[in-house]
């Protein structure tokens, strides 16, 4: 799992760090609001923790302007104790509030729940079975196959594979295929992907003629199907 806190107290946001990191979650970290929305725009974290006084932009406005394009949960830190900046804060598209100074067990109970919450209804939504013309996946039964053809993949293939069809027709980049499937970054001149993509087409694409997954140069890859 990974989070994103944006937290202008350099001591706090290190000692969370730590504690969260500690806790098995992946965590990054921005000082202020300029830094922290860009990062939540452009990254793919699973929970936002988000202090609500930020130089740059106020953690309120920093929300407001987050949940016009994502609706990953977050929740809000502030040292404020009235009522009013709560209900402003839920209001603004907070999924839950914590006020200063926290337990840490609190906090890392109200994440547990707000994680727990978003991928039950999540896990509830998606379909169970992936397709892409005779390319078929079962998420339940982990098991892929193509024209009938049972495929025999590895944990990274089948998580790899998932990955692309669950965003068929989308370019991903070689980072963020990195972070969604191995959940870390790697340097540029890292093969760990493309040796995975190498072999994953040995197994779903050279045996049977015709190519799914494709190569964009200079931009990463996509699966579709493209002789429909």
């Amino acid at each position: 799992m990974k989070i994103l806190l944006i937290e202008d107290e350099v001591k706090l946001a290190e000692y969370l760090r730590k504690g969260l990191g500690e806790a098995g979650y992946v965590v990054d970290i921005a000082h202020n609001g300029v830094d922290g929305l860009h990062m939540a725009l452009e990254g793919v974290h699973d929970l936002l923790v988000l202090d609500a006084m930020l130089p740059g932009i106020d953690g309120f406005s920093l929300l407001t302007a987050f949940r016009k394009t994502k609706q990953t949960p977050v929740l809000m830190l502030t040292a404020r104790v009235s009522v009013e900046d709560r209900v402003l804060g839920l209001k603004t598209g907070a999924d839950d509030y914590l006020v200063k100074p926290f337990a840490f067990s609190e906090l890392s109970a109200r994440i547990q729940v707000l994680l727990r919450r978003t991928h039950s209804a999540r896990d509830a939504a998606e379909p169970t079975q992936l397709r892409l013309g005779d390319l078929e996946l079962d998420l339940v039964r982990r098991k892929a196959s193509r024209c009938g053809q049972r495929l025999e993949l590895t944990a990274k293939e089948f998580l790899l594979l998932t990955l692309f069809l669950r965003r068929k027709g989308e370019v991903l980049s070689r980072t963020e295929i990195a972070e969604q499937v191995w959940d870390m970054n790697f340097d540029s001149d890292t093969s760990v992907v493309e040796v995975a993509i190498r072999r994953l087409r040995t197994k779903i694409d050279v045996p049977f003629g015709t190519a799914l997954l494709h190569t964009i140069r200079g931009m990463g890859y996509v699966m579709e199907d493209r002789n429909g």
